[in-house]
């Protein structure tokens, strides 16, 4: 009964990443993200501004919705978890972030597509985007309680890709169905579903009612089989939040390992974060790529990142998670330096031909490491990242592990915004990237391969 019932756990535990994942995939990445740049940039482009600059200010905006909701997620993610370890109920909390999530995501529905609500329209993403990433981190604290440290690994992996072949389902019915091309129809021919007008691009903004329909119904699985364990009965209260903080701050002088990882980890999940953030508006940018041709590419990653995080799973378990972060950075530093050396006319300085299509089967190729990758670093990095932690502060350690994640998080979209502005041109304007995934790659060096837990 006992397995059954950890079965049952561990099932509902990636049922969170399932239902989840579509924030990520269809609004942060491959269809609200590069809508929304796109209307931004036509918005500029009426308010007088030349293409290029038009271009570079649509960016410039996303890049600073995403510096105002890191800033936010960072440095909240400690004191919340805190007051989570203090009482021992994470469930109360994750409700609650749920709900913001909901109210979020159905908002972009009202995305006006001649630009006059982009404001409003950038509130209604950091909400819901909030609400996502502090829901994760009550759900990531919750991964000690579920099996030895010799299999963390392996179910984060398998978690992860579970979450990516939501995504992968979820953006392949949006192509299909909903999203719009310049045409009227969807990828596969058909008007958009249940009569939406393609005029008005709603089969595009149908994304967020989509997305919030998706999780409310997939979490039932975890609300069902995942429960709180280990109530303290203890009230909490901010003093009490903010002492538990600082003494586990102030105790990072004597824990290199973790401190170093912390530091790491900030960087190369910053550098990772504004890949995600940035590539479907890459491809709308530069490349001049449909929303339909996005979100292929989008499903393409997403199945990558599928396929990955679960070998990256089983590689965490034979290898340790530390070599299989080291490999992944490398890979995602060479995919972001191919990237920011080309564009529609030239890879790396050589000429292209006109209308070549080399630099769209460059792209593709990087999005298929990109989304591999990139899910592996991230489920070995909540891998790592429990071999420096103990289940009785595990809320409050990986609420630290939100802030490192977070606290620069306004570092990529910032660099990211100045260097567009700075240069004039969006592709370029991802250069910043590769320093901080070398950054992170260096603080690596004083991590433990098995961290600083007895």
């Amino acid at each position: 009964m006992q397995q059954i019932s950890t079965r049952k756990r561990i099932w509902g535990w990636w049922f969170f990443d399932w239902a989840s994942q579509p924030y990520q995939t269809l609004l942060v990445t491959f269809v609200f993200s590069p809508f929304f740049a796109a209307v931004a940039a036509e918005y500029f482009m009426g308010q007088g501004l030349e293409d290029e600059a038009a271009k570079a200010q649509a960016q410039t905006i996303w890049s600073m919705c995403l510096t105002v909701t890191g800033l936010i997620i960072g440095f909240g993610a400690p004191f919340l978890g805190a007051l989570a370890d203090i009482t021992g109920k994470r469930l109360p909390w994750i409700m609650m972030f749920s709900l913001m999530y909901l109210i979020g995501a159905w908002g972009l529905w009202y995305m006006d597509p001649d630009g006059s609500n982009l404001w409003w329209m950038l509130v209604s993403f950091g909400f819901g985007f909030i609400g996502a990433e502090f829901a994760l981190i009550f759900v990531n604290a919750q991964l000690p309680t579920l099996a030895s440290r010799e299999d963390v690994g392996d179910i984060s992996g398998s978690g992860f890709a579970f979450g990516y072949l939501g995504g992968v389902l979820s953006l392949f019915i949006m192509l299909l169905l909903f999203v719009e091309q310049g045409n009227g129809k969807t990828l596969i021919g058909l008007s958009p579903a249940f009569g939406l007008d393609a005029e008005a691009r709603e089969g595009t903004r149908a994304v967020g009612p989509f997305v919030a329909g998706w999780f409310a119904i997939f979490m039932i699985p975890y609300f069902l089989w995942v429960k709180d364990r280990g109530a303290t009965g203890r009230k909490a209260s901010l003093g009490k939040a903010w002492q538990k903080v600082v003494k586990l701050v102030s105790g990072l002088r004597h824990r290199l390992s973790l401190a170093s990882y912390l530091g790491s980890a900030m960087f190369y999940r910053d550098a990772l974060n504004g890949l995600y953030g940035f590539g479907g508006v890459y491809a709308k940018l530069v490349l001049g790529w449909e929303i339909t041709l996005i979100g292929v590419f989008g499903i393409v990653a997403a199945f990558a990142a599928t396929v990955f995080s679960w070998l990256g799973g089983k590689a965490d378990r034979r290898l340790g998670p530390k070599p299989v972060i080291i490999a992944s950075i490398l890979i995602l530093t060479l995919v972001c330096l191919v990237i920011v050396s080309m564009s529609r006319e030239q890879i790396f300085g050589i000429a292209l031909a006109e209308g070549s299509g080399l630099p769209d089967a460059v792209f593709f190729g990087c999005g298929v490491l990109i989304g591999g990758f990139g899910g592996i670093l991230q489920s070995a990095s909540r891998s790592l990242m429990v071999r420096h932690t103990s289940p009785a502060n595990a809320t409050e350690s990986f609420g630290l592990y939100g802030l490192s994640g977070r606290a620069t998080a306004f570092l990529a979209p910032m660099l990211i915004g100045v260097a567009t502005t700075v240069t004039g041109s969006a592709r370029l304007g991802i250069t910043p990237v590769i320093a901080l995934f070398l950054i992170g790659l260096i603080l690596l060096f004083w991590v433990q391969a098995e961290g600083d837990q007895d």
